[in-house]
C-alpha cells in the first residue's frame, strides 16, 4: 500500500486493531462488577474469534500506510466509489488506418447480501453527472490496433476523448516500426489480420480481441463481464474514474488456460512461475530477497502458451495473473492510457521482439566479467591496498575492487570527495592498482542527508524533487533526474572521479523516488516514480561511456524499469544469508532474464550478515556461474579470513571461471545480439519438453552449460537433465537426458552439465583478464560419438564466430579456422567416451 489518495487505505477503509488501556479504577458494587465482567468475557470472546479476520486485513491493507508503500492499482477496482467502464462494442473501426472508438459502459460496484454476507458485484450503472446532457452515460473512447513487426501487435485505448498522439518514450528504443505484411479481412462483425507468425481478430459486438498462433492455436482473448458464467465477479477489461481525484485506472483482463504457466515481471524472488500470483510492480528498497517486493519491475511477462506482453507505462501496475481469478489475467495500471504490446512466439522470439522494441544490452568491458571483490566497507587507501596484494599472494584471479560506503570522510555521506584522512593520493592508488590488473568501482547514491555539505546548495539550487510546498519531497535530498540542469550538476561530480581513475560507479538505490513528489518533467511522482531508475541508469551509463570509451559502459546498478537494460548491468539488492536466499536470488536473476535482461549479478554470500563457511563454499562456485560476479556484504569475504583450506576451495571456483572466459565471453556477445539472457531457465533452451518449464533451481549459463546449485549442506543433489545426452564437466560421467539423477557434485560444490556435442573454448588461467593470453585456446570438445561439434568464440576486440570440429583420425579437428592463424588452438576431449 502507498500514501498516494488513490489508495483505499487512505479513506480510512481498512479495519484497525485498537489495543485496549487499564481504566482508572472506582468502587462499584459486587452486582455491576459481576455484570461488567460477563460483557467483558463475551466482548472478549467475539475479539478472540475475531482477531485473525482483524490481523489478516490489516496485513492486507494497513490502516497506516507510509512513506514509499507501493502502490497496488488493483485495490481501486474493488472501491465502491469510482465510476466503472467497460468495454461493450466497437462503434467503428478502419481497417486501413487501425483507428476507431470504442464503448465503455458505465458500471457501479454495489453490495449485495446472501447467506450471511456481503458481496460487491458490478452492475449497470446510471450517469452521475450535471448537467447530464454534457456527459456520455457510456462513452465511445478511442482505440487502435497496429503492427510493429509479423509478432508484434499494438492495442492503446484512451480512457478520455481525443486522438491517440505518439509521445516519446524513455521505455522504447526508438519508434515503433510499421509492419505492413499483415493481411486484413473483414465481415460484418470481425476483422482478421494474418501474419507469417499468427492472427488477431476484432469482435467488434461484443467487443473482443483474441490472439492466434500460426497454427490457428487461440492463445489469449480478452474477459468481459459475464465471462465465464460464475457467481464471482472478476475484473473485465475496463477502467475506472476514481473519486478521489477524477482519474484513471485501466484494467486490460485476458483469459489464462488452465495450464498456462507465466514468467518475467523483472527480477521477482516469489515462485518462478507467477500463475497464482499478484505482483505490485513498484520499484522498491526490496529489504532483502525473501519478500514480494521489487527493486526492478518490469511489466513485461511471457507465457508457457506462446506469447508475451508489454504493459508501455511508469504509472503504477499490478499484474494479477489468476490469484483473484483464476482463469483471467488483468493488468491494472494507474496509466489515463492503456498501451499494451503483445508479442507471438517462443520464449527466445519473445524476447527478441521485446528487446528489439526497448532495446538491447550492449557487451561490458572484459574486466567485468572477472571477479568482483568487495565488502560493506573498505575504508582506507592502506587496506584497499593490503587486500590487492593479498588477492594477488593467494592467486585468486580478481578483476575488481569496489569501495562501497566508506570512502568518504564519514561513512554513508556520499559528497563524491574521498577521505582526506585515509586516502592519501586516489589517483596513484588508482594507477598503481591498475598495473596489478585491478579496476576500481566506487559507491554512492542520489540521495543527500541534511547532515551531507551539498545538501544546502542542492536545495538552494533547486535540484532536488519537491513537494507541494515547493521544498524537499523527502527527508534527503534526492537529486530529479528528469532536470536536465540536474543531469549537468550529478554528471559533473561522477566524471571527476572517473577522470580519476574509478572504472565504474556503483548505481545505489533509485527505488525511492517520492510519489508525492513534483518532477522537471511537469509529472507527479505517479509517472516519474517507476521511471527514475531508468533516467538514472541512463544518466551514469552514458557518463561513464563517454569518459571510458564506448567499449567501457557499465554500471552497477540496484534498480531498473523497463528499458534499463541497455544500461547493463544490475545486481540482485541485499540478499540474506540463508539457502533460501540464494534459492530466491536464482529464481529472481532467471525472472530477470526473461524480462530483457541479457547480464546480473548478485552478492555471494549474501549481504546482510557474516556468511556462513559451508553456505559460502556453496554459493560461490553459483555466483562464479552467472555473468558477473562479486563477492559482497558484511565481513567477512575474503577467504583468508577464514581457514587456509577455504582459500583453496575459493581459488578453484573463482579460476573455473577463469578458465571458461572464452565461453563466458561469446556467450555474452550472442545474448546481447538477440537480447537474450545469459542466465536462462531450462525451458529457454527446451520449451517442447514440459518438465523443463517446471524447474526453477537449475539454469543455463549460456547455450551449453546446466547449472545446478547446491541449496542445501549437501554433496549431491537431484538433477532434471533435458532432452539429449550430457556430460558431467567435472567426472566426465555421461547422463542421459528427460529424466531426473541424483548426481554427486564434483571438487567444486556445484553440478556442471555440458550439452552433448557442445565445444567449449577455455583459456590459461590468469590473475585478470587483462593477463589472460587469447592467442592459445583450448577447445575441449564434449561429445558421445564423432558427429560433429559446435561452439562460439570471439577474441575481445574481434567478431562471433561459429567453430565447427569434425572427427579427423582418432580425434576432432577444427573446419575452415575463422581466424586464420591468429588463435593457437588445442583440442582436446572432455569426459570419457
Amino acid at each position: 500500500m502507498t500514501a498516494n489518495p488513490h489508495s483505499e487505505s487512505s479513506q480510512g477503509l481498512a479495519p484497525a486493531v485498537t489495543y485496549l488501556e487499564p481504566s482508572i479504577l472506582v468502587p462499584v458494587s459486587t452486582d455491576h462488577l459481576a455484570g461488567s465482567l460477563r460483557r467483558g468475557f463475551a466482548a472478549l470472546s467475539a475479539a478472540l474469534v475475531l482477531a485473525p479476520t482483524i490481523a489478516t486485513a490489516q496485513y492486507q491493507t494497513p490502516a497506516d500506510p507510509v512513506f514509499g508503500d507501493p502502490v497496488d492499482v488493483s485495490q481501486e477496482f474493488r472501491r465502491l466509489d469510482p465510476t466503472y467502464f467497460v468495454a461493450s462494442q466497437a462503434t467503428s473501426f478502419d481497417p486501413a488506418t487501425g483507428t476507431g472508438t470504442l464503448r465503455w459502459d458505465r458500471y457501479q460496484r454495489q453490495t449485495g447480501y446472501s447467506f450471511a454476507k456481503v458481496d460487491l458485484d458490478l452492475a449497470r450503472g446510471r450517469a452521475n453527472e450535471f448537467p447530464g446532457t454534457e456527459y456520455a452515460t457510456d462513452p465511445a473512447l478511442p482505440f487502435s490496433i497496429s503492427f510493429v513487426t509479423p509478432r508484434t501487435v499494438r492495442l492503446r485505448f484512451s480512457t478520455r476523448p481525443g486522438p491517440l498522439r505518439d509521445t516519446t518514450s524513455l521505455m522504447l528504443a526508438g519508434p515503433p516500426a510499421v509492419d505492413r505484411s499483415w493481411r486484413v479481412e473483414r465481415t460484418d462483425s470481425i476483422i482478421t489480420w494474418t501474419s507469417a507468425a499468427g492472427r488477431v481478430r476484432l469482435i467488434t459486438r461484443p467487443w473482443h480481441i483474441e490472439l492466434y498462433d500460426a497454427s490457428g492455436k487461440l492463445l489469449t482473448r480478452t474477459m468481459n463481464v459475464g465471462e465465464p458464467k460464475t457467481y464471482s465477479s472478476p475484473t473485465p477489461f475496463s477502467f475506472i474514474r476514481r473519486a478521489s481525484d477524477l482519474g484513471r485506472s485501466t484494467a486490460a483482463a485476458f483469459h489464462l488456460a488452465h495450464d498456462e504457466k507465466i514468467f518475467g515481471t523483472g527480477e521477482s524472488f516469489t515462485r518462478l512461475n507467477k500463475r497464482g500470483q499478484k505482483l505490485v510492480l513498484f520499484t522498491r528498497d526490496a529489504m532483502g530477497s525473501e519478500t514480494p517486493r521489487f527493486y526492478k519491475p518490469i511489466p513485461f511477462y511471457l507465457s508457457s502458451r506462446g506469447y508475451g506482453a508489454f504493459v508501455h507505462t511508469s504509472a503504477p501496475v499490478t499484474f494479477d495473473f489468476g490469484h483473484d481469478f483464476d482463469e483471467s489475467a488483468v493488468l491494472y495500471t494507474g496509466d489515463e492510457v492503456l498501451d499494451i504490446f503483445l508479442f507471438l512466439g517462443g520464449p527466445k522470439q519473445v524476447l527478441e521482439e521485446y528487446t528489439a522494441l526497448t532495446g538491447r544490452s550492449p557487451v561490458p568491458p572484459l574486466w567485468s566479467f572477472g571477479l568482483w571483490m568487495s565488502r560493506i566497507t573498505y575504508k582506507a587507501e592502506a587496506e584497499v591496498r593490503e587486500v590487492a596484494q593479498k588477492l594477488r599472494d593467494h592467486r585468486i584471479p580478481t578483476d575488481v575492487l569496489h569501495l562501497d560506503t566508506g570512502w568518504f570522510e564519514t561513512d554513508w555521506q556520499s559528497n563524491f570527495e574521498f577521505s582526506t584522512s585515509r586516502f592519501t593520493n586516489p589517483r596513484q592508488m588508482f594507477a598503481d592498482l591498475k598495473r596489478q590488473g585491478f579496476n576500481i568501482s566506487l559507491w554512492q547514491l542520489p540521495y543527500f542527508t541534511p547532515r551531507n555539505n551539498l545538501y544546502p546548495e542542492i536545495v538552494e539550487k533547486g535540484l532536488a524533487v519537491r513537494n507541494q510546498a515547493g521544498v524537499a519531497a523527502a527527508e534527503d535530498a534526492v537529486l530529479d533526474m528528469s532536470n536536465p540542469e540536474v543531469v549537468r550538476w550529478y554528471q559533473g561530480k561522477l566524471g571527476a572521479l572517473l577522470g580519476l581513475g574509478a572504472a565504474a560507479i556503483k548505481v545505489d538505490f533509485g527505488e525511492g523516488a517520492p510519489l508525492t513528489g513534483l518532477y522537471a518533467s511537469g509529472r507527479s511522482g505517479w509517472y516519474e516514480h517507476n521511471l527514475y531508475p531508468l533516467r538514472y541508469n541512463q544518466v551514469v551509463f552514458d557518463l561513464t561511456r563517454r569518459v571510458k570509451g564506448q567499449d567501457q559502459g557499465i554500471i552497477w546498478a540496484r534498480s531498473a524499469w523497463a528499458g534499463s537494460q541497455r544500461y547493463p548491468l544490475h545486481w540482485g539488492g541485499d540478499a540474506e544469508n540463508t539457502d533460501a536466499a540464494m534459492a530466491a536470488q536464482l529464481r529472481s536473476g532467471l525472472s530477470f532474464g526473461l524480462s530483457g535482461f541479457t547480464y546480473w549479478s548478485h552478492d555471494i554470500g549474501g549481504f546482510v550478515a557474516p556468511t556462513p563457511r559451508d553456505l559460502y563454499r556453496r554459493w560461490l562456485p553459483f555466483g562464479m556461474l552467472t555473468s558477473h560476479s562479486r563477492a559482497h556484504g558484511a565481513p567477512p569475504k575474503e577467504p583468508w579470513e577464514y581457514d587456509p583450506a577455504f582459500v583453496d576451495e575459493y581459488r578453484r571456483a573463482v579460476e573455473l571461471k577463469y578458465a571458461l572466459m572464452p565461453y563466458v565471453y561469446a556467450q555474452a556477445k550472442s545474448s546481447s545480439v538477440h537480447g537474450w539472457p545469459m542466465l536462462r531457465t531450462l525451458f529457454f533452451e527446451f520449451p517442447d519438453d514440459p518438465t523443463s518449464w517446471q524447474i526453477e533451481d537449475e539454469y543455463f549459463l549460456g547455450s551449453d552449460l546446466l547449472v545446478a546449485p547446491l541449496f542445501d549442506s549437501t554433496d549431491r543433489r537431484d538433477v532434471y537433465l533435458p532432452p539429449g545426452s550430457w556430460v558431467d564437466y567435472q567426472t566426465g560421467q555421461r547422463y542421459a537426458g528427460a529424466r531426473w539423477h541424483e548426481i554427486a557434485a564434483g571438487p567444486i560444490p556445484i553440478v556442471l552439465m555440458v550439452r552433448d556435442h557442445a565445444v567449449i573454448p577455455h583459456a590459461a588461467i590468469a590473475q585478470s583478464t587483462a593477463a589472460m593470453d587469447w592467442s592459445r585456446i583450448e577447445l575441449r570438445v564434449f561429445s558421445s560419438d564423432d558427429a560433429p561439434a559446435t561452439g562460439l568464440f570471439s577474441v575481445p576486440d574481434g567478431e562471433l564466430q561459429t567453430l565447427r570440429l569434425e572427427a579427423a583420425g582418432q580425434g576432432m579437428a577444427l573446419r575452415n579456422d575463422p581466424l586464420r592463424g591468429r588463435v593457437i588452438w588445442r583440442v582436446t576431449r572432455g569426459g570419457a567416451r
